[in-house]
């Protein structure tokens, strides 16, 4: 329970169907690593005290579980070194795949709890014919949170619950109204909950007493527009922020980490046809036996486009776009960010974008 009327209203439709339950928040982030001040977000006092309010209006226990050091080196330690590989991380990803479905879920069963119930706006199915736990899109679609839970094994799907896959969002404040919760009207948040003020460079310095120098931004043809102010302080697609003047909008197109250069391009050169990604976890399926048609999301508020993926290795797959509309592809492809494999509504698996 994280303190939002999501989990507040899952936990509550599970005493519905008849479960016996308790609330659990998990403590992820002590503030003074980067000298935040924590007011709202993640571990706020305030997120907190909303969760077991939530939890005592349902007169179920409440506990806080400290998860700091499994957070601080499954998720905030690959933030850092993916954005300084180059690439642009997911954390919530991260979070789900490593910490919540991993972690927390092995600290239930421990406890002698069947399932790990969240306010995911997913759904998980068995599918007769085959016995696999299938994960599927949100019935709707505008609330859908499959992207970042790609990464659970059959195991933890089979002791996991998501309450709100049928409902809207304006229906689960609704019920979070009838039912008396303090934070029916809470807003979503919307940042990275260990980085409040969206400098992530920034974080960084400050999380590992480095400093990012700055270095050349370059134009496609090599000329030297301008400088930038630390490499991990930018991300493919990026417009604004870059601090130069052109005759056209200008967008980063590539980062060359050993020679400290960004390089930027107009949108066109932003269109990649073919990706490849590692680090896979199929949960639809064993393995992708032959060239399959699917549609592929690789960011999480991007449009999924139509591909064919092929597995080329164990632990690697790769998808090539079909190109309607001549553009070259599939628009910002980032090293570091997921492609998500779907099949209609049923999330075949995924993998981390490497190129």
């Amino acid at each position: 329970m994280s303190g939002g009327v999501d989990s507040s209203v899952a936990a509550s439709l599970m005493l519905d169907a008849g479960y016996t339950c308790i609330g659990v928040t998990m403590k992820l982030y002590e503030a003074g690593n980067s000298g935040q001040r924590i007011h709202k977000g993640c571990c706020s006092l305030a997120d907190v005290n909303d969760a077991r309010q939530a939890a005592y209006a349902l007169n179920m226990p409440h506990y806080v579980l400290n998860f700091t050091e499994a957070f601080t080196s499954e998720v905030i330690r690959r933030f850092i070194e993916t954005y300084e590989k180059g690439g642009t991380p997911n954390p919530c990803i991260d979070c789900n795949r490593y910490v919540k479905f991993n972690r927390l879920l092995f600290r239930a069963r421990e406890l002698d709890f069947d399932l790990l119930a969240t306010g995911h706006y997913a759904r998980i199915e068995k599918d007769t014919a085959t016995g696999r736990y299938l994960l599927k899109k949100s019935v709707y679609e505008k609330k859908d949170q499959s992207y970042v839970l790609y990464g659970l094994t059959q195991n933890e799907l089979a002791h996991s619950a998501f309450p709100l896959g049928g409902f809207s969002k304006d229906r689960v404040r609704e019920i979070a109204k009838e039912r008396g919760f303090i934070n029916a009207k809470k807003q979503d948040s919307q940042d990275i909950c260990f980085v409040l003020d969206r400098d992530y460079g920034g974080f960084m310095e400050r999380f590992t007493g480095k400093q990012y120098p700055p270095g050349d931004i370059l134009s496609l043809d090599g000329k030297v527009l301008g400088r930038h102010r630390g490499i991990v302080r930018y991300t493919i697609g990026q417009r604004r922020g870059l601090g130069v003047a052109v005759n056209e909008p200008m967008y980063v197109i590539q980062k060359d980490i050993a020679a400290n250069t960004i390089t930027l391009g107009p949108e066109r050169a932003l269109y990649s046809k073919t990706l490849w990604a590692n680090n896979i976890n199929l949960i639809a399926l064993d393995s992708i036996d032959k060239p399959l048609r699917v549609t592929v999301k690789t960011r999480y508020q991007e449009a999924e486009k139509k591909a064919t993926v092929e597995q080329t290795g164990p632990d690697e797959f790769r998808v090539e776009f079909d190109d309607p509309l001549g553009k070259g592809g599939q628009r910002a492809v980032s090293p570091g960010q997921a492609a998500v494999l779907y099949d209609g509504d049923i999330v075949l698996g995924g993998g981390t974008i490497i190129k």
